[in-house]
């Protein structure tokens, strides 16, 4: 089950792609959070999304937002994407526990291993306010995010 808009949203400490421990507790009460979930670095709709996301990154790391990107790959292939597509925002690692972050807010794949295409945008109080969950192969819309930060 996919966590549904008014939940708190769970918590978490993932690493990021410079070894970081990221939590969603540390931007509590500073800054809004736009979480996306996707399945893999390196792949066609993945690279594309999160290079759009790249291209208006102002629009969602700011004074009042943070963009967390989260993927099942391990902290070192993200890494290297990172690099290689010039992405300045945390891709945090839900490697292991394998798929534990993603689980925790419904948008894991058992049968493909790996997370779906899922978006939250979480208020500065830690509660879901607005949410998207597409198939692997559909692309999201970031103008969607932009209107569901807008309406915080």
């Amino acid at each position: 089950m996919t966590i549904e808009v008014g939940s708190q949203a769970p918590d978490f400490q993932l690493k990021d792609n410079h070894g970081r421990t990221v939590s969603l507790a540390e931007f509590r009460g500073e800054k809004n959070v736009v979480l996306v979930f996707y399945p893999f670095a390196f792949t066609g709709v993945c690279t594309g999304e999160l290079c759009a996301l790249r291209d208006e990154l102002p629009r969602f790391e700011n004074e009042g937002t943070q963009l967390l990107a989260v993927s099942n790959d391990s902290i070192h292939t993200l890494r290297v994407f990172a690099e290689q597509e010039g992405l300045e925002y945390p891709l945090l690692s839900d490697f292991w526990p394998h798929g534990e972050t993603s689980r925790a807010y419904g948008v894991f794949d058992e049968d493909k291993g790996c997370a779906v295409r899922g978006t939250f945008v979480i208020d500065k109080e830690g509660v879901v306010r607005w949410s998207v969950v597409n198939g692997l192969p559909d692309a999201r819309d970031l103008n969607d995010y932009v209107k569901a930060l807008e309406a915080l």
